[in-house]
């Protein structure tokens, strides 16, 4: 089971040449995706454009590398500049494998964004449309700590010590790798053991000026006589610890030595072309042999392969055609209960091979595409990714639990297909697409009257209650967002993609801990204010939605919060209710925020009821927070508790 341990996270943003800096401190399970920086002053993409498409040929050439280079790739195609670096103690597939996580990440929570970073616990991937080689970039520079803080009156000055020698040590590396790992004794039973790494395109002098401030100006600011802490910046990283956390011996080779003294080179040749009859010699026999064994080899390896790829391909269709009289084409009208499925030329057919123009985005898990069936209904195909580790019979088995699923305010899953190696699930088509492309779209937003986003709002609690305490899986959602709430014809929520965390990972208590996706405090105020709160900032403050939501209400101005398209419509009472519910619901400590059930008894509740008052909020996602103003008095208190995607008891 992963160990909880408390993180503080420092940013560092730039704003008119202006930087702000806060802390956030947050407890979450270990997690080897930590953390993403979104430039949203630097433009987005649009779908299916150069940009993008340069961005995907980029992303897979990175992910099927197969030579280490030290860790470091550097890629440009078009308008596209990529950065990746894996850790140097890390082998070549955990490399590859965190890369292909970070990516995939950093689409789901960078969507379009033209410039991002993510941070992992092995790698580190940077993309922009502007430069990026050769370039020192120590903004924004994040911080994550360990909760343990020492006593050893001597900790800091062996530290000091202990990242001046690795730094020095990696900055003097070459083009190749710059990286130092080491560690000193603290005391007879204890040791301090750090790391350090920059890109290798980075000059000595940057390296050592990037490594210096984030031992300086990073662990000062954020984690003085802590146990461990963590330094991240696009262009530099450094950790350490009391536990051993690192390889002893890098995966990757020493570079090659800058120069090499010309006489003993000149020698090295001279040897080496006296040896060259003798070595051709050789050389003809060992490669007559070679030629005779790779070819019986490769003989035999297509032959296995054949059979091992014949052999899955009948597992598969034997999966698949266990049930598959249903073909969802209008030809057979009953529904199989154990395990709904499809044929995959159907949805070929029906997706017209998955063309680019029927694509209706691109989430975490995959594409999803639109359908049409033989009797003209209208589906939506998610295609899953490969990164999924479950078997065939457990995926099979993991379908038919969440095909048994059934509220009013979920997305029906109609079927799934396993052919070959594609795994793809069927659900019903919401023609109204997803919440966001309502709420952020000025043209659009006024379609969404206050009743009708009030009852959206009811309609998702309903649907989060029911996945918590009603369903027999007890779901958390974890990527609770607005663009996971799809509309249907009549503008009512259903939740999407509900059950992809069981697929794509471990179904145990450390998994569910994870604090992935958008609290539904957050998106409740999300819709009442009309606000992104990925990329929200009060101009004058550089305020979060959060701390700007909560300041208004703490002067008894909360609704200057609302969409200003609501004014006409909105029931004051009601927007209010929503607002302190919002707040209470990102309480910092889970046991002070509202259950789904008293979340929605609350928004029900025609009757003046009170609340309790909630405190500041303790983190927001991506921007600074400013000191609030006195709070008012707290004449009301409501006996709530929370609605959080990141405990497993679902509150």
């Amino acid at each position: 089971m992963a160990k909880k341990i408390s993180r503080t996270v420092l940013f560092h943003f730039l704003f008119s040449g202006l930087t702000f800096t806060f802390l956030v401190t947050l407890a979450i399970s270990f997690d080897p995706y930590f953390l993403h920086s979104c430039a949203n002053n630097i433009g987005n993409y649009t779908a299916n454009s150069d940009y993008e498409r340069n961005l995907n040929t980029i992303f897979k050439q990175i992910t099927s590398i197969t030579k280490s280079n030290y860790g470091f790739y550097s890629k440009k195609v078009g308008e596209v500049n990529a950065m990746a670096l894996c850790r140097a103690d890390v082998k070549l597939d955990v490399c590859t494998g965190c890369l292909k996580e970070t990516i995939s990440r950093v689409k789901l929570d960078c969507p379009n964004n033209k410039e991002a970073i993510g941070w992992s616990e092995n790698c580190t991937l940077r993309y922009s449309n502007t430069n990026l080689s050769e370039k020192l970039e120590i903004n924004p520079q994040l911080c994550l700590l360990n909760i343990q803080s020492t006593a050893n009156e001597y900790f800091q000055l062996i530290l000091g010590q202990l990242l001046s020698d690795l730094r020095n040590k990696a900055a003097a590396g070459g083009a190749l790798l710059k990286y130092a790992a080491g560690n000193l004794s603290l005391s007879a039973s204890e040791t301090l053991y750090a790391l350090v790494q920059c890109t290798p395109d980075l000059s000595e002098g940057d390296c050592n000026h990037c490594l210096d401030k984030a031992a300086t100006d990073g662990i000062r600011q954020c984690c003085l006589k802590q146990r461990g802490c963590r330094v991240l910046s696009p262009s530099c990283n450094l950790r350490f610890e009391t536990d051993p956390f690192f390889e002893a011996g890098a995966e990757f080779p020493p570079p090659p030595l800058p120069s090499v003294d010309r006489q003993k080179e000149e020698e090295e040749k001279q040897n080496k072309s006296n040896q060259i009859p003798v070595l051709v010699a050789s050389l003809s026999a060992i490669f007559g042999l070679a030629v005779v064994f790779i070819s019986g080899f490769f003989i035999w390896r297509r032959r296995n392969s054949r059979d091992e790829e014949n052999s899955q391909e009948v597992q598969l269709l034997d999966l698949v055609n266990e049930h598959s009289r249903e073909t969802f084409n209008g030809e057979n009208g009953e529904r199989s209960q154990e395990f709904p499925s499809i044929q995959l030329d159907v949805l070929h057919a029906a997706t017209n091979h998955f063309s680019d123009e029927n694509k209706l985005g691109q989430g975490g898990f995959g594409p999803v595409y639109k359908g049409t069936l033989a009797d003209g209904k209208e589906i939506a195909v998610k295609r899953l990714s490969e990164t999924s580790s479950q078997g065939l019979v457990e995926f099979k088995n993991e379908i038919m639990l969440i095909a048994k699923l059934q509220h009013r305010n979920l997305v029906r899953l109609l079927g799934c297909c396993l052919e070959k190696n594609e795994k793809l699930l069927v659900y019903e088509f919401m023609p109204n697409k997803s919440l966001d492309v309502f709420l952020f779209d000025s043209k659009l937003a006024a379609q969404l009257d206050w009743q009708k986003r009030f009852n959206i709002i009811k309609g998702i609690a309903r649907g989060i209650l029911y996945l918590h305490e009603d369903s027999r899986l007890k779901i958390i959602h974890r990527d609770l967002k607005v663009s996971n709430v799809l509309l249907d014809n009549e503008m009512n929520p259903k939740i999407s993609d509900f059950g992809m965390a069981r697929i794509f990972e471990d179904k145990n208590e450390a998994n569910t801990n994870r604090v992935v996706g958008t609290y539904f405090g957050v998106l409740l105020l999300e819709i009442v204010s009309g606000k992104k709160n990925n990329g929200f900032h009060h101009l004058e403050h550089g305020e979060s939605l959060l701390t700007f939501a909560w300041k208004l209400w703490s002067k008894g101005e909360g609704m200057e919060l609302i969409d200003q398209v609501l004014v006409p419509s909105c029931v004051a009472s009601e927007v209010l209710k929503c607002i302190h519910i919002g707040l209470l619901c990102v309480e910092e400590d889970p046991a002070d925020r509202p259950t789904m059930s008293s979340v929605i008894f609350m928004l029900a509740s025609n009757s003046t009821i009170t609340l309790l008052c909630p405190s500041e909020p303790a983190f927001s996602v991506g921007r600074a927070i400013a000191k609030p103003t006195e709070p008012i008095s707290d004449d009301g208190v409501f006996s709530v508790n929370e609605v959080t995607i990141s405990n497993f008891s679902a509150r």
